[in-house]
């Protein structure tokens, strides 16, 4: 009985699967134009993008899309850039590094059509950094935006149509920070000299327990960790797999081989993935140079 129910589970499953996957291809399918315009041309000319074209000539890539390529543009909307406070905008208009940083994380090297896109878990922009990629039966996801109308295909390249811009992530220890919820986990990367390795290095999965998971530590076990260097570094490292792993694929994994040199063991229970005991709480926050899952309990080698 366990396993009938197990294979109606993943029947309906690849129903829904293969119904989003349709919907996306006919959605592909009706926005495919004969693509004898540039990628900037083609922007232009659907009247959506002014934003976006004016951001690109004033950033000097304008020329660069027109006339190189293939490149797969993941292209805000002028309503995406209305989200973004007037005050960010116009500051990031006045500093073109960063201004072109954020335009060139909407860029991926080739033409990578919606057929494509939905194989993939993430891809890597020409900023440098990768964007994650999800479909499911809401859609196709990139990072948090949402493409609205795949495959607007162009000379050069193609255009994804998406509904919110962007924004290049930092670091895996500036990302830790900034999220706010992990600043033991980031005090003790500091304290055992990680800090630098994972801040430039990588890519890296990090398995990340929030303050909130190291408050269940006693306080007297944790204060002796840290005035031991070596066993704090195997613990911290325990915590930090090699590579990019999303959710997705480590969903698909048994067990992940960590820095420290042991294997945590991975399973699904009740579409949560446990690790080493932890269940990921928060899945895929991105990183310029990995990705973060937060999880609720600290591993112990």
């Amino acid at each position: 009985m366990k396993r009938m129910r197990t294979t109606i589970a993943l029947l309906v499953a690849a129903a829904l699967a293969a119904a989003m996957l349709g919907a996306f291809a006919s959605a592909s399918s009706a926005s495919r134009s004969t693509g004898e315009k540039n990628i900037v041309e083609t922007a232009i000319a659907a009247g959506r993008f002014t934003t976006l074209t004016s951001l690109l000539t004033k950033a000097g890539l304008a020329d660069t899309l027109a006339t190189g390529g293939p490149f797969t543009v993941f292209a805000p909307t002028d309503a995406a850039f209305a989200k973004v406070p007037k005050a960010t905008l116009a500051g990031l208009a006045k500093h073109p590094a960063q201004l072109k940083a954020v335009l060139l994380y909407h860029v991926v090297p080739g033409s990578v059509t919606a057929s494509e896109v939905v194989k993939l878990s993430s891809a890597k922009t020409l900023e440098g950094s990768s964007v994650l990629i999800k479909a499911n039966k809401g859609g196709v996801f990139v990072n948090q935006a949402k493409v609205t109308t795949p495959d607007v295909m162009a000379s050069n390249g193609v255009i994804h149509v998406i509904n919110k811009v962007l924004i290049p992530p930092k670091n895996i220890v500036a990302t830790a920070k900034a999220a706010g919820k992990f600043t033991t986990l980031a005090a003790l990367l500091k304290k055992s000299g990680l800090a630098g390795t994972l801040a430039k290095k990588g890519p890296f999965t990090v398995f990340a327990p929030t303050d909130a998971a190291f408050a269940k530590v006693p306080k007297a076990s944790l204060a002796a960790l840290a005035k031991n260097k070596a066993k704090l570094r195997a613990v911290l490292l325990y915590h930090v797999v090699k590579g990019q792993l999303t959710a997705g694929q480590a969903m698909k994994l048994r067990s992940a081989k960590t820095l420290e040199g042991k294997s945590l063991k991975i399973r699904v229970k009740g579409g949560k993935v446990i690790v080493g005991g932890a269940t990921v709480t928060k899945a895929d926050v991105l990183a310029s140079n990995g990705v973060i899952h937060a999880i609720n309990k600290v591993l112990i080698p």
